[in-house]
């Protein structure tokens, strides 16, 4: 028995209109998941030709995970739910995340809005004892030039993975997360397409390369795959060497 195979499991990917968590949606539908997405914007036609994202085979919601309330009051479109990955993010550049109302902003949205789509499908994944995939960062483990919001987000998210996999593993639930370090998205446009900056960068990862984002999509398959059964509250650091 292939134990990649997710035929008959129901995925939920928030954050998966784009990037890793786009990846990581297709990464189980071509292994037989039925794949729901959440991402911000009306439509899934509202995505088209933008690069990094790829809607097909997906059911697509919008959902405003800052808006807590929307999260609670929404009713899921399927009885069963498998795995939950949570790929939500956002960062402020020129020091937004300096001022409080930024600050706030990618908290809510990194961090915040995490406990908030775990308690609700809590009940789901307690009956199929699911699988909690959070997508954190590198940056969990290191300090972030000008970013103290997404850092502090991202800090926390490890906080969470260890203490929802503590609470809830009696429970049936299994939580990790991943931390990319840098790979190549919408989000890193900034360094990855200012030449000096992406040097500098990859100078400092051991394996002198970006990540991709398949690469990340395959660890979170392995994450809430039968060969991680005896895995739970633990971050693994995909980042080419770069933390160590």
């Amino acid at each position: 028995m292939d134990p990649l195979d997710f035929s008959g499991k129901t995925v939920l990917v928030v954050g998966g209109s784009s990037g890793i968590g786009n990846a990581t949606a297709h990464a189980f539908r071509q292994r037989g998941a039925t794949v729901y997405v959440w991402g911000t914007r009306a439509r899934a036609e509202d995505y088209a030709g933008e690069e990094g994202s790829d809607l097909t085979g997906l059911h697509y919601e919008q959902m405003d995970v800052s808006d807590f309330d929307a999260i609670a009051r929404h009713a899921p479109p399927f009885p069963r739910l498998d795995v939950l990955v949570l790929s939500q993010g956002m960062v402020l550049y020129k020091r937004g995340e300096f001022e409080t109302s930024g600050f706030r902003q990618v908290i809510d949205v990194n961090l915040n809005s995490l406990m908030a789509c775990a308690e609700k499908f809590y009940l789901q994944l307690r009956e199929s004892h699911g699988n909690i995939v959070i997508i954190s960062s590198a940056a969990a483990v290191r300090a972030t030039r000008g970013n103290p919001a997404y850092n502090a987000s991202k800090t926390g998210a490890l906080g969470l993975t260890r203490t929802l996999g503590q609470a809830w593993a009696r429970d049936g639930i299994r939580v990790n997360s991943l931390a990319p370090g840098l790979v190549e998205t919408k989000m890193t446009k900034v360094t990855t397409e200012h030449p000096e900056r992406l040097r500098e960068r990859l100078e400092g990862i051991p394996m002198g390369r970006l990540g991709t984002v398949s690469e990340m999509a395959d660890t979170v398959l392995f994450l809430a795959s039968p060969m991680s059964t005896y895995i739970t509250g633990q971050m693994i650091v995909a980042d080419g060497g770069r933390t160590l």
